[in-house]
């Protein structure tokens, strides 16, 4: 049986190659962004490509209303999400104090609060039939915090909390939550929130191969997936538990200054 997945933030980046790896192995898509041509682009692609069908859904996250008529129009089309893949996202660079707070509140609404509540409405439906699968997007950046990319780390820190406490909660379930944590990776994120001018962003992950790690995880049932991380990267995170707050800090401050 066909399974639909629903995937946020699908026109570009690791939405997009989400998109396309359900796609390939014959499932329905639900695809939401705010930029129609790029949706409609992907469901030309898609359509012609493999035996499935895409729905277009174009509706920007930071509107507070758009997770409920997302849910809303999925109930009324007469939809069923098997798989709920919120991957949209974005950041910004810059001290806090000195930053548009309607940037940081717009970046908390699409982070934070349409993640919590598409995964609100859409659990409700994996609860009654007892099966369901979730993949949040976070990153790597939700293990420490992040000087002049605060309210960014914040978030996604928040969405790794959120996602393994839901996981722990459904643990007499058939319904599991991965969270995808990876590095800097290939997409139009660096260039909109000003970190392609950085040190963090020198050696970029594929976004092909981190959505297909998110991807597998998923079907996995995995609680975290980190990936898209150097060698060194990798002992780097590693080491963040045990090293002080007062050394971790300037590192990743200085990370993120713009050379």
């Amino acid at each position: 049986m066909k399974k639909t997945a629903l995937i946020t933030g699908a026109s570009s980046g690791i939405g997009k190659e989400l998109a396309h790896i359900h796609a390939q192995k014959g499932g329905d898509l639900i695809v939401i962004a705010r930029s129609e041509n790029k949706l409609i682009a992907l469901k030309k692609e898609l359509e012609s490509k493999y035996a499935i069908h895409v729905t277009v859904l174009t509706k920007d996250l930071t509107e507070p209303e758009a997770p409920q008529e997302i849910y809303e129009y999925v109930k009324t089309a007469g939809l069923q999400v098997d798989y709920l893949i919120n991957n949209a996202g974005f950041g910004g660079l810059g001290k806090f104090h000195q930053r548009k707070l309607k940037d940081d509140l717009s970046m908390i609404a699409v982070n934070i609060t349409a993640l919590t509540s598409l995964t609100h409405y859409f659990l409700q439906d994996f609860v009654k039939r007892n099966e369901g699968k979730i993949l949040n997007v976070s990153s790597s950046a939700a293990l420490t915090p992040g000087p002049l990319q605060a309210v960014y780390y914040a978030s996604k820190a928040y969405v790794t909390s959120f996602s393994n406490a839901l996981a722990e909660e459904l643990y007499a379930t058939n319904i599991t939550v991965t969270t995808l944590m990876p590095g800097a990776t290939e997409s139009k994120f660096g260039e909109v929130s000003g970190m392609d001018k950085t040190a963090v962003f020198v050696n970029l992950a594929s976004a092909q191969k981190v959505a297909e790690d998110g991807y597998n995880g998923m079907m996995e049932g995995k609680l975290d997936v980190i990936t898209g991380l150097s060698p060194i990267q990798k002992l780097l995170t590693k080491l963040i538990p045990l090293t002080p707050k007062k050394i971790l800090l300037p590192q990743i401050r200085k990370m993120q200054e713009v050379s």
